[in-house]
């Protein structure tokens, strides 16, 4: 059974929230993780001072993206707890999907569903549609028809 958690939620989503403001502010960029991701790996734009510096930031961004749940635990004391399949080839295909879904559809959650919704992009509005209705098909799936 999925835990209830609406004071943490908010919190999260509220952090999340000040990040993509934060980012628009400074950098002038949408915080999509699959953009920064992919803007990480070769080939890069050109070699200037500017794409270097960049450079910098977006592996600052990832970073803090793998720091928190180390920074959580070392605040708070307790463990961060995460559910994740052992079943190596379903990681692999969600994986695959994934990223397929953020290539496809020119954006990831964090492009579309928080930073597109906030602009009131209609392509966002779609993209976050089709990505929460297959994730409530999967989680259906999953929990009522395979039995996970």
């Amino acid at each position: 059974m999925t835990e209830f958690t609406p004071l943490a939620s908010l919190l999260g989503g509220a952090l999340i929230g000040l990040s993509a403001v934060l980012m628009m502010l400074a950098e002038g960029r949408i915080a999509g993780i699959s953009g920064i991701a992919s803007r990480l790996l070769p080939p890069y734009a050109d070699d200037s001072s500017a794409e270097r510096s960049a450079v910098a930031g977006r592996l600052a961004f990832v970073a803090g993206l793998v720091a928190a749940p180390f920074l959580y635990t070392a605040v708070t004391g307790a463990a961060v707890v995460q559910a994740v399949s052992a079943n190596f080839a379903l990681m692999a295909i969600a994986g695959l999907l994934v990223g397929f879904g953020s290539v496809w559809g020119s954006g990831c959650t964090s492009g579309h569903g928080v930073c597109g919704l906030a602009r009131l992009s209609r392509r966002s509005f779609v993209a976050t549609g089709v990505f929460m209705a297959v994730g409530f098909a999967t989680v259906y799936v999953v929990r009522h028809v395979i039995g996970g």
